[in-house]
C-alpha cells in the first residue's frame, strides 16, 4: 500500500546551519588548533564533505583536563548555586534562540530528518539545561544529604546518534552540580558540539568550565584514562563500555554507562491496534532506528499477530524515506557507510537463518547511505536479528501465547534498557512492568523522554541514571 497523498518537496534551507569550512576544538575558553589529524565530517545523505575539523591529540587532552581542573578549583565550584543556574539558563535560552541553526546543522551532520532535529532533539536539549538550572541552587534538598559537593572534572564521551541531545544529558547535570567538563563528541558528528562551545562563550561561561575535544576512539580512551579525571560518563556500545569499565576499575573514578539495547515491545491481544502500530513505528523507525532504547523486538500475542502485521506493513509502506532536510521526510540517512554495512550484514543474516523479510517498497536516493524500513516475521529467539543490536530501521517480530511467555521472551536478552507494553488493562501494565528487567518501561506509548525522569539500564545496557533527581547523584560526592 502506498500513500494516497503526494507531497511537494518542503526543504529547510541548509544556509540556516551557517556552515563554516573549518572548525577548531574548544579548550580553556578559546577555539584552538588541535594536534591530531584533521577530521572530514560527511553529510550521510549526500556523501559530501561538510567541513574539516581540527582534532585533539593526547597533549590536547592533558591541556583540556588541566583547564577544567583550574576552572573547577578556582571558579566554578566556588560559585553559589544560583550563579551557576544563571549560566545554565543563558545556555538554554541560547539553544532556543539558535534552534533553527542547530537543527539544520544536526540534520546535515547526522542524517536524521529535520522534523526530528527541530521538534525533538533541540527542544529537549534546551529543556535539560532549563531543568538542571533549576536544580543548581537546590542540591541541599535533592535527598543526598546537606551540602553535597561536586566530584571535580568530568570526562564525557558521547555517540553519534543524538549528538546535541547526548551532550545536554551529560553537560547540564555536571555543571549544575558544580563540576567542570571535558567532552569528546563522536568522530562522525562533531559539529553541533563545537557550535555549542560557541554558545558557552556567548553565555559568558568562565574559561575551562566546558572543553570540547574532537577525535577518534583513542582520544576518548585517553580522556577516560586520564589521572586527573574524577568522573567518567559514556554513552555508546556495550563493547566499548566494557573496555572503559576495565580502565577505571580500581582508580576511584565515578562511572556511569549507558550502552546498547534490544528492547521488547509487547503487544497483548486487547491492545488498540491502530494506536499500537503508530507506537511500534515510532519505537523502531524514529531516527532510522539509531536509538539504543529502540523497540527492535516486537512480541505479539498470537491471536492478533496476523492482523497487526498487516496493519504494520501498510503503515510502514507510507513512510517517506529520503532527503533529511525535507520536512516531509520520515526516515533519513544512515549515519555512515560503516553503519550501513553492519545493518546490511545483519539483515542478510536474518534472511539466511530463515526469517521472512519484508522491506518497504519505497524508492531510495541514488546517493547517500539509506536503508529501506524492514520488518522480519517468523523470528526465533536464537537468531542474530533477535539477539544483536542492529541499530538501524529493522524490526524483528516474535509471537507469544501467554503473558508469562511474553515476559520470559522479553527478558531473554543480555540487555536491559527499555521495554514497551500495549494493553487496555491497567493491572496487566503494572504486572508486566514489575516483571520486565528494563530501566525504562513505557505503557501504550514509546520513546517518551523528559528531563525530570531518570533514564538508564541494567546488565549489558549499563548502570547509573541520567536525568531527574536521580541523575544528579552521578555528579555529586555522596
Amino acid at each position: 500500500m502506498t500513500s494516497p497523498w503526494e507531497y511537494a518537496p518542503a526543504p529547510e534551507s541548509r544556509e540556516l546551519a551557517d556552515l563554516k569550512p573549518n572548525y577548531r576544538m574548544f579548550v580553556d575558553g578559546e577555539f584552538v588548533d588541535g594536534g591530531g589529524q584533521t577530521i572530514k565530517t560527511v553529510n550521510p545523505a549526500t556523501e559530501e564533505t561538510l567541513a574539516e575539523v581540527s582534532s585533539a591529540d593526547t597533549g590536547d587532552v592533558d591541556r583540556a583536563v588541566a583547564a577544567a581542573r583550574r576552572a573547577h578549583d578556582q571558579v566554578w565550584s566556588k560559585l553559589p548555586g544560583k550563579e551557576r543556574a544563571k549560566h545554565l539558563f543563558r545556555i538554554a535560552r541560547l539553544i532556543q534562540e539558535r534552534s533553527r541553526e542547530l537543527a539544520v546543522l544536526e540534520t546535515l551532520d547526522n542524517g536524521k530528518p529535520i522534523k526530528e532535529s527541530r521538534d525533538v532533539d533541540v527542544p529537549t536539549a534546551a529543556a535539560h539545561f532549563f531543568h538542571h538550572a533549576g536544580w543548581a541552587d537546590k542540591l541541599d534538598h535533592a535527598g543526598f544529604g546537606p551540602n553535597p559537593k561536586p566530584l571535580g572534572v568530568a570526562g564525557q564521551v558521547i555517540p553519534w546518534n543524538f549528538p546535541l541531545l547526548m551532550l545536554a544529558w551529560k553537560i547540564a547535570p555536571a555543571l549544575a552540580c558544580g563540576n567542570t567538563v571535558v567532552l569528546k563528541p563522536a568522530e562522525t558528528t562533531p559539529l553541533s558540539a563545537l557550535v555549542f562551545a560557541d554558545l558557552c562563550h556567548q553565555a559568558g561561561l568562565p574559561a575551562g568550565v566546558v572543553n570540547i575535544v574532537p577525535g577518534a576512539g583513542d582520544i576518548g580512551a585517553a580522556l577516560v584514562a586520564h589521572s586527573d579525571v574524577d568522573k567518567v560518563a559514556f554513552t555508546g556500545s556495550t563493547e566499548v563500555g566494557k573496555q572503559i569499565q576495565r580502565t577505571v576499575a580500581g582508580t576511584g573514578k565515578k562511572l556511569t554507562l549507558e550502552l546498547g539495547g534490544k528492547a521488547a515491545n509487547i503487544v497483548f491481544d486487547d491492545a488498540p491496534l491502530d494506536q499500537t502500530v503508530e507506537g511500534i513505528v515510532n519505537g523502531i523507525f524514529f531516527n532510522q532506528g539509531h536509538v539504543c532504547c529502540a523497540g527492535s523486538r516486537l512480541l505479539v500475542q498470537e491471536t492478533v499477530a496476523e492482523e497487526l502485521l498487516e496493519k504494520l506493513r501498510a503503515r510502514v509502506s507510507t513512510l517517506r524515506v529520503g532527503d533529511p532536510l525535507d520536512k516531509n521526510t520520515d526516515v533519513g540517512a544512515i549515519n555512515s557507510a560503516e553503519q550501513l554495512s553492519k545493518i546490511t550484514e545483519l539483515v542478510e543474516g536474518g534472511s539466511a537463518e530463515g526469517a521472512q523479510r519484508w522491506s518497504s517498497p519505497c524508492e531510495l536516493p541514488e546517493r547517500g547511505f539509506f536503508f529501506a524500513p524492514t520488518v522480519f516475521s517468523g523470528v526465533q529467539q536464537s537468531m542474530r536479528i533477535a539477539r544483536e543490536e542492529i541499530f538501524g530501521p529493522v524490526l524483528s517480530v516474535l509471537t507469544f501465547r501467554t503473558p508469562d511467555e511474553a515476559i520470559a521472551k522479553a527478558n531473554n536478552t543480555p540487555y536491559g534498557l527499555s521495554a514497551g507494553i500495549w494493553t487496555e488493562k491497567g493491572s496487566r501494565i503494572l504486572w508486566a512492568a514489575q516483571k520486565l528487567r528494563a530501566g525504562v518501561v513505557w505503557a501504550n506509548t514509546f520513546n517518551r523522554f523528559d528531563p525530570t525522569a531518570p533514564f538508564g539500564g541494567y546488565r549489558e545496557s549499563g548502570f547509573g541514571r541520567e536525568g531527574g533527581r536521580a541523575g544528579l547523584e552521578a555528579y555529586l560526592d555522596v
